[in-house]
């Protein structure tokens, strides 16, 4: 198992520094675009720009400029933004950090608890009206596009039923933990449902089919031939091997989003997360910002496709072989 984990986790450090150097390539080495005259500014003079591309090492062969893009982006922490003139861009990233992950935490543990209990309802429930019913909630979570039902929520919340029935409801924007929980909690709840709500009947969808096919399993039809009671059998055996599913795909949508992929809600309701610095970057081509984030969400997509993987390998050694 230990030769296993490292094996993967060697992979993904491979993995890791062909995405570094994919995005350098695409960012920094692209014919016709000169990054030492953006950083620099405009109307930078001959003298400056010349500074800048010894600095960067953009008048030496590609390799040296990568490493010494690596070097200010990872070890002297130097590197600043095109836009914001000055301003770190790992700084940005670090203070951004804690917003991503407070969204997504929050959210994550909402659609577990709902996609879980409404896919466990649904499948044990096979052939009756709470199935469809169930079923019918999912689909309409996951129809909902984010970004139109925070805008929706924005709108009832924040202006339509404010003065009246959502007068506790705080602006838009967010609150650090360290200025109380409650607070903290109040600004992320809006957040929360709208994220929670697309990943619930997503989840609820997947455990309602992997729960019908496990208990229809050999093993489930000893279960009963010994006795055992209907709701044993299904927490017990059905439903412990239809979440392997489940965690994988839990992995694997954690890592994403707290690698930026939360960007529309981050947007939609003014948290200045990963997704949104992201986002701001994007608009003004801020490519040390854009460069810095997708390698932090790459990080974060590589490491839970790793955990996964040793997860998987955890529950079934098979996978150790192969």
């Amino acid at each position: 198992m230990i030769g296993y984990i490292l094996r993967r986790f060697g992979a993904a450090l491979l993995v890791l520094f062909a995405i570094s150097v994919l995005v350098f390539l695409i960012f920094f080495a692209t014919p016709g675009v000169d990054p030492a005259a953006r950083i620099a500014g405009k109307n930078a003079d001959p003298a400056t720009l010349a500074q800048v591309r010894a600095s960067f090492g953009f008048d030496r062969p590609l390799p040296v400029q990568y490493a010494l893009m690596m070097k200010h982006l990872f070890i002297s922490h130097d590197l600043t933004s095109f836009v914001n003139r000055g301003t770190l861009v790992i700084p940005q990233i670090i203070e951004a950090v804690p917003v991503t992950l407070s969204l997504v935490v929050g959210a994550a543990v909402i659609w577990m608890v709902l996609g879980v209990g409404m896919g466990t309802l649904a499948g044990a429930m096979r052939g009756t009206l709470v199935d469809p019913l169930v079923m019918l909630l999912g689909v309409f979570g996951v129809s909902l596009p984010v970004y139109w039902l925070g805008e929706v929520v924005n709108l009832i919340t924040q202006k339509q039923l404010h003065d009246s029935v959502f007068s506790w409801v705080p602006p838009l924007g967010y609150v650090p933990m360290s200025e109380g929980i409650g607070q903290w909690a109040l600004h992320l709840l809006f957040p929360w449902l709208t994220l929670a709500l697309l990943y619930a009947g997503i989840y609820a969808r997947l455990l309602r089919g992997e729960l019908i096919n496990a208990l229809n399993e050999d093993y489930v039809r000893t279960a009963r031939a010994k006795g055992l009671s209907e709701r044993r059998i299904l927490v017990k055996h059905a439903l412990r091997c239809s979440l392997i599913p489940i965690v994988s795909l839990f992995g694997l949508d954690f890592g994403a989003l707290v690698g930026g992929a939360a960007l529309l809600t981050e947007v939609v309701f003014g948290l200045p997360g990963v997704g949104k610095l992201t986002y701001q970057a994007l608009q003004n081509l801020d490519l040390p910002v854009i460069m810095g984030t997708v390698l932090y969400a790459a990080f974060f997509v590589v490491l839970a496709n790793a955990v996964v993987d040793v997860l998987y390998a955890r529950l079934d050694p098979r996978v150790r072989r192969a």
